[in-house]
């Protein structure tokens, strides 16, 4: 089991510890609860080292991204980012993952630069995969940056306000899905990203491992008077669920697709060619069997994993993939996959509690509108 390099960090602000992903990360500090109300209303800050990530850099750096990945990156000017995913030939898919485009080395002419930063679980899976197919098709060169580069996200509406006073770079005027790289907390190289996995606002820093420690505890006193708080991966998941993100290995899969899973909008089947291209198109245009949506109940009980969801007889037309009791709407809520007749907003389901059929309600993502 490997630890971040904040692990005595964590343990000394009393965090409970929990194994994830390979990693001994800390789930939670004071709470749940009053994490996820902190970022909800003010400011937390996530260690989420455990992140996977990749340079991608060459002549063909382009082409090669585009081929592995469903989004278009031809879109992406240098300081921007992007969500995609990985898809297999089965049209599965491998990761989910963020795509950046860095600055062009201008030793190198005509080469491009990019990141992408992909899940903890999947860091040797995607690893080889991408390998596989850089060996035969590009003269691409990937470097593993994982375990040298640490990760924290700084989350909440207070982000802008309280970090500012550590850098002269106008964070203010860093769009969402953009980044920029300079100093930060007297850190040289720091990569600025307003991105995150909470949909409270905020951003995601990138910096080496021997910096990390400098940059906790900068940000922990920037964000003093603001009251920010240090949030495991309990709320992070707390958080991520109000908005309707997918966590991969719950709601998405090898098995499953990204138009299944209502990603249609990172699938740009206009793209020349890329993995699984033919078979996205063609279950697009057959429709999917079933879709991925977000439900709420007014029952207490909290919806898990694999439960399965039924139709007023009883009948099984799906499973839920992620459920938890929402600490901003004070219920309890979830995502599942269901025959497509019930993927509507409104409709009537039934979560199997055990053998007892509990109500719910299809709800249009995401369950809060911040």
């Amino acid at each position: 089991m490997k630890n971040t390099v904040l692990f005595e960090k964590h343990q000394a602000l009393g965090a409970k510890m929990a194994p994830f992903a390979g990693y001994n990360m800390p789930i939670s500090y004071a709470g749940i609860q009053e994490e996820h109300h902190a970022v909800r209303q003010a400011l937390g800050i996530f260690d989420v080292s455990h992140m996977g990530e990749f340079i991608v850099k060459g002549k063909n750096a382009l082409e090669f991204i585009q081929e592995v990945t469903s989004n278009d990156a031809s879109k992406l000017g240098i300081g921007q980012a992007q969500y995609s995913c990985l898809p297999n030939e089965n049209g599965g898919i491998i990761d989910d993952l963020l795509v950046y485009r860095l600055p062009e080395d201008t030793c190198n002419e005509g080469e491009r630069a990019y990141m992408l930063v992909v899940n903890a679980s999947n860091i040797e899976k995607d690893w080889n995969w991408l390998n596989a197919h850089n060996q035969y098709s590009y003269n691409t060169r990937l470097i593993n940056i994982s375990d040298q580069t640490s990760l924290l996200a700084v989350q909440g509406p207070k982000a802008v306000e309280a970090l500012q006073s550590l850098t002269n770079i106008d964070l203010s005027r860093i769009k969402y899905y953009h980044f920029s790289k300079g100093t930060f907390a007297g850190l040289d190289n720091v990569l600025i990203s307003a991105t995150g996995y909470t949909g409270a606002g905020g951003f995601e820093l990138y910096v080496d491992n021997k910096q990390a420690a400098a940059l906790w505890e900068a940000v922990m006193e920037a964000g003093q008077k603001y009251g920010i708080k240090p949030v495991g991966l309990g709320a992070r998941d707390t958080l991520r669920l109000e908005m309707g993100f997918c966590l991969y290995g719950n709601d998405i899969d090898d098995s499953t697709s990204p138009l299944e899973a209502g990603l249609g909008w990172i699938t740009k089947l206009d793209k020349p060619k890329f993995v699984a291209k033919e078979f996205l198109s063609a279950q697009k245009s057959a429709g999917v069997t079933r879709r991925l949506v977000g439900f709420s109940m007014e029952e207490r009980r909290v919806p898990r994993h694999d439960y399965p969801i039924c139709d007023q007889a009883g009948r099984v037309i799906g499973k839920v993939t992620s459920g938890t009791q929402s600490p901003t709407l004070s219920k309890p809520i979830g995502l599942g996959y269901v025959e497509k007749e019930f993927a509507v907003n409104g409709s009537e389901i039934y979560i199997d509690m055990g053998g007892k059929l509990m109500q719910a309600e299809v709800q249009k993502l995401p369950f809060l509108n911040q």
